[in-house]
């Protein structure tokens, strides 16, 4: 899992599933996408200890916590950007259950061949590669708390 070209099945399964549609149908996922991002639980609907991913247009905010040796990501976005909206669910989708390690090893070639260059702006893809930096960053604290030999 060291090379640069892991991708967890679900995100394979989801960027094979955009590869394959229109421009129209991408943008029809990414809403229905965006409709199944959960709230936040409430000790984080302050977004207290959440990190704000800066370099999207919209305010996005990201927490990694551990569950035993799994990441669960919390994510929040607001409903009024369905694009990013819909990446988040996705990447959260696809990287909840990762062990930090793994999560560290994903590419981020899973978005070219979601083949959203199609129907997304230069900055809003700057934006969603963002978040999954962001998202890889929390997974290294993560895996940097871990005692001695048991990464």
């Amino acid at each position: 899992m060291n090379d640069h070209t892991f991708i967890p099945p679900r995100l394979a399964e989801i960027a094979a599933d955009f590869g394959a549609a229109s421009r129209e149908e991408k943008l029809e996922l990414l809403l229905e996408f965006s409709d199944q991002l959960p709230p936040l639980p409430p000790e984080l609907r302050d977004h207290r200890g959440m990190e704000q991913v800066h370099e999207c247009m919209s305010p996005v905010f990201v927490i990694a916590q551990r569950d035993g040796d799994q990441i669960v990501y919390h994510i929040d976005v607001p409903p009024e950007a369905p694009t990013i909206r819909g990446f988040a669910a996705i990447l959260r989708e696809g990287m909840n259950g990762l062990t930090p390690a793994q999560a560290l090893a994903v590419s981020s070639d899973f978005i070219q061949q979601m083949g959203l260059h199609q129907v997304l702006s230069p900055q809003r893809l700057n934006g969603i590669g963002a978040l999954l930096v962001y998202m890889k960053r929390q997974a290294l604290r993560l895996l940097e708390q871990e005692p001695a030999g048991t990464a």
